[in-house]
């Protein structure tokens, strides 16, 4: 898979301790990579990270990307050849409470990643992940494109739209084809599910924590429609993209790109509880009267994956019904027997890179 690049090279991972930074890393070892992960410590308990016993298996370190010198140091030691930079304030309800934290982390973290990266000749490549939220919402019907107008109406939006700024002026600037610097590109993917996600305010891991405790699990939004995917699938999307910019392909560098699921995946809140509450026994839901106590929320965002799809020859493997059933069959397995968890992983990943092989997905084949 993805060239056989990966094998035996060192890639430092930030935020590896993450929902999306662990399952990464744990399908980088599958890979045969050496893996270090940045990050300034396991934002849940339980968590996927632990779960999957990532902390014995990789050179694990904390601090802040908020911390140059830090970040310089986890550098210097490890030396990595490819990075993915995954580290990041990732909560949206969170950013109104903690703005500058939110601006601090995402924005001036992503040109300290940046820095280290421009200094440190090891680098070849290196993935900046943003989000979807980078974009300007403005509520319409098709996928917004890479060129689109970038923005945001709340902190988080905000900072990752000032983060892919930064990293623009940064490819412009330094990261050039014609320079001896890395290779690098960013990012932007949609609403991710998979087990082993317990952050706040995210629709699975609520209902998770209800469920288990067999409780109705509390709704904002039902009719709010996401572009949901399986985490594999936009890690896939990183690592295709990582390939292409090992090879130094022209395109690809300091680029931006999209990686969302098939628009048959677009599906309001509803329709991903009833079909997730199919693995709990019991599971039940209400509507919030409050909502958001008038704050923003979009009802409809959606990506085009167009350009994913040709320079890169990417695109999503599953259907929503697989996404979900993955999702809930993580969980189901983790709260009958938590040690299972990490044997758990590794058949997801396996099982997913079989059915991307079986729809003659490039990245999966020789």
């Amino acid at each position: 898979m993805f060239g056989n690049i990966y094998r035996g090279r060192r890639v430092l991972v930030t935020g590896h301790t993450g929902f999306k930074g662990s399952w990464l890393a744990a399908w980088l070892l599958e890979l045969g990579a050496e893996v270090a992960g940045y990050s300034d410590g396991v934002p849940t308990t339980p968590s996927h990270f632990a779960a999957a016993g990532l902390q014995e298996r990789i050179t694990h370190v904390v601090g802040d990307v908020r911390d140059r010198a830090c970040l310089q140091t986890a550098f210097d030691a490890f030396k990595p050849e490819l990075v993915f930079h995954l580290a990041a304030q990732a909560l949206v309800r969170r950013s109104y409470d903690e703005p500058a934290l939110t601006f601090e982390t995402n924005a001036l973290g992503t040109m300290n990643l940046l820095e280290c990266v421009r200094q440190r000749p090891s680098v070849r490549a290196a993935v900046l992940i943003t989000s979807d939220k980078a974009y300007r919402n403005v509520e319409w019907v098709w996928g917004y494109r890479e060129t689109d107008p970038l923005g945001g109406d709340d902190p988080y939006s905000g900072s990752k739209a000032a983060a892919e700024m930064i990293a623009h002026a940064y490819a412009r600037s330094f990261f050039l084809p014609s320079s001896n610097l890395a290779a690098i590109a960013t990012t932007r993917a949609g609403n991710v599910i998979g087990g082993g996600d317990w952050a706040p305010d995210r629709i699975v891991p609520d209902c998770i924590r209800a469920w288990a405790e067999r409780r109705p699990v509390v709704i904002r939004h039902p009719r709010a429609t996401r572009p949901w995917q399986h985490v594999l699938e936009p890690l896939s999307g990183y690592l295709t993209l990582g390939m292409h910019l090992w090879r130094r392909d022209q395109a690809a560098m300091g680029s931006a790109y999209n990686f969302g699921p098939d628009s048959t995946v677009d599906h309001p809140v509803q329709n991903l509880i009833e079909c997730l509450g199919r693995f709990w026994p019991g599971s039940a839901w209400t509507l919030d009267p409050a909502g958001l106590a008038g704050r923003p929320e979009a009802t409809l965002l959606k990506l085009s994956c167009d350009r994913a799809q040709a320079e890169l020859q990417w695109r999503a493997a599953l259907r929503f019904d697989e996404c979900v059933r993955l999702t809930g069959e993580w969980y189901r397995r983790y709260y009958d027997d938590p040690q299972a968890a990490a044997a758990c992983t590794r058949k997801q990943i396996e099982e997913y890179t079989s059915l991307a092989d079986s729809r003659q997905l490039p990245w999966s084949r020789p």
